[in-house]
């Protein structure tokens, strides 16, 4: 696991769900000063990552009408400016506590630059942290190198290891003499001694000293089985592949579906709102159509295409680079085309 986020081994712990990480982080992490005390965040976080960040500030005596940054797209453009981020950064960094993005966005596919995010915030005294639900297994992460502050994710996207999944935890070693949990549970008691069942607690160094509770033998087992899979290859080989199957889909689309094409002749067009410079995006296109959704998405299903919808317009697709094939590609456009001729 450890390989696949680019930390040291000891940087990496598998436990909890994803939400429990993240507010198990941010109540060592945030710790918020009458004149330091924002969270920065994107403007459409995934759901369960805006209650946290707003029940945290609550938790801290703050309103999160005063304690929260979500940085928006600019007007007309559906994608966050970087540059944006970094203004808000540099404008408003000594009253900004902690940094919570996600490294792609679920709506849009949008890849952030964590590296430049995370030394531009270090610079102003912030901590970062990431959730990299639909970053990680998609796109290579060099976590310890961009010096990060702390990470999760859940292993039931890109890592395969099915819905309600057990999740994962990053924080970087600099902090581990410094930086406590703030809840404990027993396996974070260091193992050699864990069985002594004294009730002392012998604190595991670092982030394995968050770990609550013993995980789950077949979650770990379906984890495994992926990571046995990643094992044989290596995310920069997936990354080649997987813009080549992307870039592959967004031809199609924009062949098919734009209605200054010479190839439009569809119901609905479809407008991607995912970035196009695949340096900015994973694998995942989130395509808009004209028309509502709820006949298109059924029939997709029916016809046997695993994909998502996000009401009221949104549907996103994901070449996926592991296991889909560009006949795969070619195979969804097709019956994308038969649905809305």
């Amino acid at each position: 696991m450890a390989a696949l986020v680019g930390a040291k081994r000891e940087e990496v712990a598998v436990m909890n769900g994803l939400s429990v990480n993240l507010h198990l982080f941010l109540l060592s992490f945030y710790q918020p000063t009458p004149s330091r005390h924002k969270i920065l965040c994107e403007s459409r976080a995934f759901p369960s990552d805006y209650y946290i960040i707003e029940s945290q500030i609550q938790h801290r005596g703050f309103q999160p009408a005063t304690s929260m940054i979500c940085v928006q797209p600019k007007s007309g453009e559906e994608w966050i400016d970087e540059g944006e981020i970094l203004r808000v950064i540099e404008e408003e960094g000594d009253s900004i506590a902690v940094i919570l993005l996600g490294g792609v966005q679920y709506y849009t596919g949008q890849l952030f630059d964590m590296a430049a995010i995370t030394a531009a915030a270090q610079r102003k005294g912030i901590i970062v942290g990431f959730d990299l639900a639909h970053a990680v297994g998609n796109v290579p992460l060099h976590l310890h190198d961009w010096n990060v502050d702390f990470a999760c994710w859940c292993t039931y996207k890109y890592l395969n290891s099915g819905a309600g999944g057990i999740a994962c935890a990053y924080m970087h070693e600099r902090h581990n003499a410094t930086v406590k949990p703030a809840l404990q549970g027993w396996w974070g008691h260091k193992s050699d001694t864990r069985f002594d069942m004294d009730n002392e607690m012998d604190l595991e160094e670092g982030v394995r000293g968050f770990r609550l509770t013993n995980p789950s033998i077949l979650m770990c087992a379906s984890l495994k089985a992926s990571l046995n899979i990643y094992h044989q290859t290596s995310l920069e080989e997936l990354r080649n592949k997987s813009i080549m199957l992307t870039g592959y889909l967004e031809w199609l689309i924009r062949h098919y579906f734009s209605s200054d094409s010479p190839g439009f002749s569809s119901q609905s067009t479809i407008r991607i709102l995912t970035p196009p410079q695949p340096e900015r995006r994973g694998c995942q296109l989130s395509l808009c159509f004209s028309i509502p959704l709820s006949d298109i998405y059924e029939k997709l299903s029916l016809a046997g295409v695993s994909c998502d919808k996000r009401e009221p317009s949104v549907i996103r697709i994901a070449p996926v680079h592991l296991y889909n094939s560009f006949e795969d590609v070619y195979k969804f456009v097709e019956i994308l085309r038969g649905i809305l001729q």
